[in-house]
């Protein structure tokens, strides 16, 4: 069952938007100095109700129960829709995000869809609803072209585009959420003091798209529609036929995290807006080496589907905080990693792995042999012997927390030139409970975020960023 089908929505109501003048951003802060389960194809030998349970991470059950939990947010937040990056060349960032990661390209509009305003490619998995939007100008000869022209994504500005691409490279420019109505979600997020970015926008075909600002240079961008939608994304798009590019079964996006400077007051601000609450919070004193540390907190919305993670460094330390890194390397707060979730991750590790020599993404080193000793006191009952012999060839991290919901996790390198933006590949098992109709499912969040494993890919991290210490003297603090 696709874990993030499209949440029937309970009211739908036409909307009959005027256009704000267009709010595309006028500016772009300088960021030159930093501010102070097992799923799909589930495993051998895992049993019966695991494997049902690791099927469906979040509960599809609509009615009372939900709508009493929802009450807590702000506004209706279904899921995760997409990342957006913005970048130089859009086919050439999805066309290696796709090999490296196995996610086909599913849609795009550029000047062979009449859209001469940008290209774009989206990447979107067969097994679930993980998407990612690639966006590029084209070149300033085109700029009378384009600027008669209308941007397929309304806030799409070829200068901000270029600017931001310049400044930060390889990065996240919007985070996407769907929402039951996204002029509603922006003006009950401004009404609670979020920073305006886009104004609501009608795309057609009952699609409304607007954006508030995040941290830094990224957004949180709110997509609403009907369901049952004949469009392959948003309208403008076109369908792209890719039937032999494999899919790796990356599901849908786990948590997404942002790197900033000084937590508490954009966790403030993004609980504030969001109505979002503390899923989870870790000090330095908690999760830090010997060397370095850094204080997190995650904000979910009442599902627990959309985990927003952020990060800030702890300063004082021996080494430099791994956080303080990306900020120097950033240029300023901005989206530090994207966690994806998958029911195979085994089986999706194997072929993203074996891509890694090939132009794909490298995966952090494996810990020692000793580790999966602990591994299997820890979760011997869930995983076999020759599932955790995989997770030690992969080096996959294993943890379990105080309700029995097991976790693996594993942590690209960064992805491009700079040391910056991280992937990480994750999968969550058990917490299996039953739904008004008898329906089995995962609870959302099964597993949260183990302490242990915590604490071992923050050492990983750390490890990975000594190897930058002779090329950067800085990192030593």
């Amino acid at each position: 069952m696709n874990t993030h089908a499209h949440l029937a929505l309970a009211s739908s109501p036409t909307f009959h938007h005027v256009h704000a003048a267009n709010s595309k951003l006028s500016y772009m802060r300088s960021r030159c100095t930093p501010q102070s389960p097992l799923r799909t194809a589930v495993p051998r030998q895992l049993p019966a109700l695991l494997q049902a349970a690791t099927k469906t991470m979040h509960n599809p059950t609509a009615g009372a129960e939900q709508a009493a939990a929802a009450s807590a947010d702000r506004f209706h937040v279904i899921d995760f829709h997409h990342v957006e990056f913005w970048c130089a060349d859009a086919a050439s960032a999805a066309g290696r995000f796709s090999f490296a990661l196995g996610v086909p390209l599913a849609a795009q509009s550029d000047i062979t869809t009449g859209n001469t305003a940008h290209a774009s490619r989206l990447l979107r998995s067969r097994t679930g609803s993980l998407a990612f939007l690639f966006s590029a100008p084209y070149a300033r000869g085109c700029a009378a072209a384009a600027d008669a022209a209308s941007p397929v994504i309304p806030s799409f500005s070829a200068d901000a585009a270029r600017r931001f691409a310049a400044d930060y490279g390889l990065a996240v420019r919007a985070v996407a959420v769907r929402v039951a109505d996204a002029a509603e979600a922006f003006r009950a997020s401004v009404d609670a003091g979020a920073r305006p970015a886009f104004a609501p926008a009608d795309l057609g075909h009952g699609f409304v798209f607007a954006e508030v600002e995040l941290y830094g240079d990224a957004v949180l961008r709110f997509v609403s529609y009907p369901d049952g939608m004949d469009v392959p994304f948003l309208p403008g798009f076109e369908s792209v036929a890719s039937p032999a590019s494999p899919d790796f079964g990356l599901s849908h996006f786990d948590h997404v995290v942002g790197g900033v400077p000084d937590l508490a007051p954009v966790a403030a601000y993004i609980a504030g807006f969001t109505g979002f609450h503390e899923f989870s919070k870790f000090k330095g004193d908690d999760v830090g080496t010997a060397e370095s540390a850094l204080n997190v907190v995650v904000l979910a919305n009442s599902s627990e589907n959309v985990l927003l993670t952020l990060l800030e460094p702890v300063h004082g330390t021996k080494r430099r905080s791994q956080v303080q890194t990306f900020l120097d390397h950033q240029g300023g707060p901005g989206v530090q990693h994207l966690a994806m979730a998958s029911d195979d991750l085994l089986g999706a590790l194997r072929q993203i792995r074996a891509r890694s020599s090939m132009g794909g993404f490298e995966l952090l080193p494996p810990p020692p042999p000793s580790y999966y000793d602990g591994v299997r006191q820890l979760a011997g009952d869930v995983l076999s012997e020759e599932q955790i012999m995989e997770c030690q060839e992969l080096g996959v991290r294993v943890d379990r927390d105080d309700n029995g919901g097991v976790v693996l996790q594993i942590f690209s390198k960064a992805a491009g030139d700079r040391p910056t933006l991280l992937l990480e590949f994750i999968q969550r098992i058990g917490c299996v409970e039953t739904d008004e109709s008898g329906q089995q499912y995962q609870r959302a969040g099964c597993g949260g975020f183990a302490r242990d494993n915590v604490i071992h890919l923050i050492k990983d991290i750390e490890n990975y960023d000594k190897t930058l210490d002779a090329y950067d003297p800085a990192h030593v603090a």
